[in-house]
């Protein structure tokens, strides 16, 4: 079949109107030829003989009567070993190849192979003359970094297919044959360890999806204690600009217990971008001892490029996710910032004239979130074998403004909400997730019963810090500033975590448990305490001891030593016992 060609009738802004001839498709990628120069495009709506699209690149220069030729190729990414490590645009582009070509300044209608053919691997046949496989089968395998790469079945290959020939173990290039495949009729199709495939077509080559219900740990206290997050689940994190959305993912991707990291910047400013860019080849790994970027993938799309790349850069991000799902590993995908990305959605909805809908944001605004995150999940494949998505966006609602259209989509969808604070910002209390207002669907590291208990002096220690803002702490009971205190306690030396100790950076899920537990001691207990003063100095005292057993390595001699000063401290005070302690908690949940 020909491809169509038409010519452009219309120009608004990034979206084009174009008269075609032949058949044309959504999502159908077309180039804008403007001189030497050839600029993408991707259909998005189709009128009779009128196709608009959204081209890639900046407009200028583009008018009227100038040609547009189309592939009859969706947009699609090139999936293959290769991908860990690289830092990509939105389409696909390796930026590295790009600024050697063309400077500090990227130059319009410059698209490089994302996975040029001087890449040559080691590989080893799975399968024999005579197997028949179909899509999403291993016919073998290439080491790469860390993993081993599985080379499959394109997953465009429909139907059951006999293995004509296989290339003996060796070192071939990516775009070298290394097999023949023949379908029920016969035809032959050269088959090499890199295909294509659209990026908004879920990958679904499973046998079934499952419930996200295994703890995802990511090493940081208060999400994994009090607002979990799930191996295959969905989280967002909302916040005013400076709250540390983009610190707390980059901590999350550096200790979470995950194979692969994948960064979508979609629409983020540069500089942070940058940030991002300089810090991951030198982070060291804590899982291999080697650098971070061996198991990282980077899609930088900044607020500085074109707009309409900030939807592709979201969807070739979870397609590569998706990709590396199907090797049985676990894989999270963090994209920063969703905002953006529908920004860019409220102004082609704009150029396309269609109703608008709150604030502007396109109608349809919810869907196109809710199948975002939905490709995010755990799945079982044929063999038993498990891999996992997880995704992670953060949202930026002006004024932090959690009421706004972005916000509240993505609220209906995702599993887990971890709410970023400007309050708990600005008094340096870092993550600044408000313990509050966040909430999460999944099981987390310590049990339902003892994060509850803590959460009620959360709650009940800010209504007494809201009173005392009005009769002052004159006027408050001593009993009431002592849960006002102990509320501080767990604030203070457990919700609250030091970046920058290499031991407080990250907690292990089952010193989280330990630790925990002699926190739920200090808040059933009653204290022995003559006064206001004395309360306060014997809580700094306690908090100070705490502080630094976070800072001990975990079941050293140095956190048995604090551990027995901190135990010896508690008892020194203590009025009940350890079994009326119990009981007074078990008292609780009846």
């Amino acid at each position: 079949m020909t491809n169509a060609n038409g010519k452009i009738v219309g120009v608004n802004g990034n979206m084009l109107i174009v008269e075609y001839q032949g058949n044309v498709k959504m999502n159908e990628v077309g180039y804008v030829i403007l001189g030497k120069k050839r600029l993408k495009s991707e259909v998005i709506r189709i009128r009779g003989n009128l196709a608009e699209m959204q081209v890639f690149e900046m407009s200028r220069g583009i008018g009227i009567g100038d040609n547009v030729d189309f592939t009859n190729e969706l947009l699609a990414v090139e999936l293959g070993p290769g991908l860990i490590g690289q830092i990509f645009d939105g389409l696909q582009n390796p930026l590295p190849e790009v600024a050697r070509q063309c400077g500090f300044f990227l130059e319009r209608g410059v698209y490089l192979t994302p996975l040029p053919e001087t890449l040559r691997w080691d590989f080893t046949p799975l399968v024999k003359e005579g197997d028949t496989v179909e899509r999403g089968d291993t016919l073998g395998t290439v080491p790469e970094c860390i993993f081993t790469h599985k080379i499959m079945v394109p997953f465009n290959f429909y139907g059951n297919f006999k293995v004509k020939s296989i290339a003996d173990a060796g070192n071939y290039s990516s775009k070298d044959t290394i097999t023949e495949l023949e379908d029920e009729n016969g035809k032959i199709y050269p088959v090499c360890m890199v295909f294509e495939w659209p990026v908004k077509r879920p990958i679904d080559i499973y046998e079934k999806r499952l419930k996200p219900t295994e703890h995802l740990s990511t090493k940081v206290r208060i999400i994994d204690t009090l607002v979990p997050v799930a191996r295959g689940g969905t989280y967002c994190i909302p916040g005013p600009f400076g709250a540390g959305k983009t610190v707390l993912q980059q901590i999350t991707s550096r200790y979470a217990e995950v194979d692969i990291v994948i960064i979508a910047a979609c629409g983020e400013r540069a500089g942070e971008v940058v940030e991002t860019l300089r810090e991951f080849p030198e982070l060291i790994d804590p899982r291999t001892g080697k650098t971070l970027m061996e198991r990282t993938i980077i899609v930088c799309n900044t607020s500085s490029m074109p707009v309409a790349a900030r939807e592709a850069s979201v969807y070739t991000a979870v397609t590569m996710a998706e990709y590396y799902r199907q090797m049985e590993l676990n894989v999270l995908l963090l994209a920063d910032s969703t905002s953006r990305w529908a920004q860019a959605m409220r102004e082609m909805s704009g150029r396309l004239e269609e109703i608008p809908g709150e604030e502007a944001f396109p109608a349809y605004l919810e869907s196109v979130i809710a199948n975002f995150y939905e490709r995010a999940g755990m799945v079982q494949f044929k063999n038993g074998g498990l891999g996992s998505v997880t995704i992670g966006g953060t949202v930026s609602p002006a004024g932090g403004n959690f009421e706004e259209p972005v916000t509240q989509g993505t609220l209906k969808v995702v599993g887990a909400f971890h709410g970023l604070s400007r309050e708990r910002s600005d008094a340096r209390r870092y993550p600044a997730i408000h313990p509050l207002d966040s909430w999460s669907k999944y099981p987390g590291a310590v049990g339902a019963k003892k994060t509850t208990y803590a959460r009620q002096f959360l709650f009940r220690g800010n209504e007494i810090d809201q009173m005392m803002k009005v009769v002052g702490e004159e006027g408050t009971s001593l009993e009431d500033y002592s849960i006002y205190l102990k509320s501080e306690f767990l604030d203070y030396v457990y919700l609250q975590q030091n970046a920058f100790d290499p031991v407080d950076a990250s907690t292990s899920a089952t010193r989280q448990r330990y630790v925990f537990d002699v926190l739920l001691r200090i808040l059933v207990a009653r204290f022995t305490i003559k006064d206001k003063t004395d309360a306060r100095t014997y809580f700094n005292q306690l908090r100070q001891k705490f502080l630094d057993w976070n800072g001990a390595e975990w079941e050293s001699d140095s956190f048995k030593n604090i551990e027995n000063e901190l135990n010896a401290m508690i008892a020194s005070r203590q009025v009940e016992s350890e079994r009326d302690l119990q009981v007074i908690f078990d008292k609780t949940f009846e």
